[in-house]
């Protein structure tokens, strides 16, 4: 059996930042026209008004303030409200797979070994670009690697699933190094007409090399990952290739985001917060001795709660790190983010905590030590 690393990190940021002020004015557009169009409808009770926004509201429900998008012009317009991101030829490199090599290259780059070495690709998102070929093989081939690829998609744990999966191959003897990358367009999933949710998503790539513990020079010992799944549907998104078998149902507002996020926020943080004091436990670890938690962003409220109830006290923010002002929601990159950017301060011996959770429901945490 041989010791699981994480050795390097890379993160694509698009080069497209949208305000709370500025989505909220293309938003209120969108209210104001709708409920002029349909005013004698709403009058007559037969269609209910829309409710605007506000930059505040937004703030205070999710602690968002910006995201970055790989199109901003057509989610900022009333008329279209999606991006507007043009289809690639067969032969070019898909757009996830150049989000995610450009991650990647710099993960590489900050790894300093050559990519012969790497042995395996996961790519693990929520959003997957197509159904086959694998962005995994795409990833792959273009960035010259051998071994073998493979897609998965466990929603916003996928990075800690992808890092299990790159860990168990780094034990089994299967691999020397795995690269694990998560490209998110999470922005073509959202209903940017919906006053709840319209807010929650950017856009981001994220990459993680994973290597044997003999051969890597530093970077985090992987103390021990776990995973966790329990079906709900308060989390939901049906987009797939059936919905052309059943054309009557394509514009139902459940082939894009949808949540019911009272019930997600009752159900996930506890079952979140349990699910970490227990394996923190089974490894003999003291929660309160957690110097940080990089949690998936998805919610300002539930990462205070979780630190919370994880740490026994309020968390500093230097101890729970939270990156979702800036980049808002990014489903299964949004944990590698805030670990990317938050733990290069860290001292040799240190104790973190990589988790994520979200739809299925589903939930990873990955235990690190700085070596």
């Amino acid at each position: 059996m041989h010791q699981a690393v994480i050795a390097a990190t890379g993160l694509f940021t698009p080069p497209n930042a949208i305000s709370n002020e500025e989505l909220v004015e293309a938003f209120n557009t969108y209210v104001e026209r709708f409920n002029a169009a349909n005013a004698e409808a709403i009058a007559a009770g037969e269609a209910t008004a829309l409710q605007p926004s506000s930059p505040e509201f937004i703030t205070k429900a999710s602690g968002i303030r910006s995201r970055f998008v790989m199109n901003k012009d057509g989610i900022l317009d009333p008329e279209v409200m999606r991006p507007d991101i043009p289809e690639r030829s067969n032969e070019e490199l898909s757009i996830l797979a150049e989000m995610a090599v450009a991650a990647a290259r710099q993960a590489i780059e900050r790894w300093g070994k050559p990519v012969d070495q790497i042995d395996a690709v996961l790519c693990a998102a929520s959003n997957m670009q197509r159904a086959y070929p694998a962005m995994a093989v795409e990833i792959q081939n273009a960035l010259g690697i051998g071994g073998f690829g493979f897609d998965m998609n466990v929603a916003c744990s996928s990075a800690t699933f992808g890092i299990k999966t790159a860990a168990d191959f780094i034990a089994s003897g299967s691999a020397r190094a795995v690269l694990m990358v998560n490209p998110e367009i999470c922005s073509g999933h959202l209903n940017f007409r919906d006053r709840d949710s319209h807010f929650i998503f950017g856009d981001v790539a994220t990459a993680v090399i994973v290597e044997r513990a003999e051969d890597a020079a530093g970077g985090w010992d992987i103390l021990g990952a776990r995973l966790k799944t329990q079906f709900s549907n308060n989390i939901r998104n049906n987009f797939g290739f059936l919905n052309r078998c059943a054309p009557e149902g394509v514009g139902k507002a459940d082939k894009l985001f949808v949540q019911e996020g009272r019930k997600v926020f009752r159900e996930v943080v506890p079952m979140v917060s349990e699910m970490i004091v227990e394996h923190a436990a089974d490894l003999g670890l003291a929660t309160p001795d957690l110097k940080r938690l990089w949690l998936h962003q998805a919610n300002i409220n539930m990462n205070e709660m979780i630190g919370r109830k994880v740490l026994g006290r309020d968390p500093t923010p230097e101890e729970n790190v939270i990156i979702l002002d800036d980049y808002a929601n990014t489903s299964s990159a949004g944990s590698i983010i805030a670990f990317h950017t938050r733990s290069e301060d860290l001292a040799a011996g240190d104790l973190g905590l990589i988790c994520s959770f979200g739809a299925g429901y589903s939930a990873g945490t990955v235990f690190v030590r700085k070596r």
